[in-house]
């Protein structure tokens, strides 16, 4: 299977430092990070926090997909939006929640069907799985 790489530059100590994340294997995007901003106003930088938000978004719209074609059906869209929550715990930071909005237009399924589809995704989600110590909430709809 494949491998995928990102690199961060760090700069200085926790506060008052800053950081470049370049996403190595798609050579595609460069963020800037810094401490105070990870958990105040982002203002034009990212945080660990949204790129697991981004992941678990991405990644479960593609699961779900894959779930509903296995089942014999094919969604018109769906959007999914992650919100992962970092708060303090033990002397640091902790990631507890993740809670996660998805809506889908899919023809020829029922609500209950639909409900249960999203739920095996959502658990067989490879990032679900690698975020197994936190809580994951989900509120799935038909859109």
């Amino acid at each position: 299977m494949a491998t995928r790489d990102a690199t961060t530059h760090w700069k200085g100590g926790l506060n008052s430092g800053t950081g470049e994340l370049t996403l190595d294997s798609s050579n595609s995007a460069r963020f800037n990070v810094s401490f105070p901003r990870r958990v105040g106003e982002p203002e034009g930088t990212t945080s660990p926090e949204e790129l697991i938000a981004a992941a678990q978004a991405s990644c479960l719209a593609m699961n779900l997909a894959g779930t509903l074609e296995k089942d014999g059906l094919t969604p018109s869209t769906i959007d999914v939006t992650a919100s992962v929550t970092v708060e303090p715990a033990d002397g640091g930071l902790s990631i507890n929640t993740v809670d996660i909005t998805l809506r889908a237009a899919v023809d020829g399924v029922d609500e209950e069907r639909f409900s249960r589809l999203a739920e095996k995704a959502k658990e067989t989600c490879p990032v679900s799985r690698a975020l197994a110590g936190t809580t994951i909430t989900m509120d799935a709809d038909l859109a």
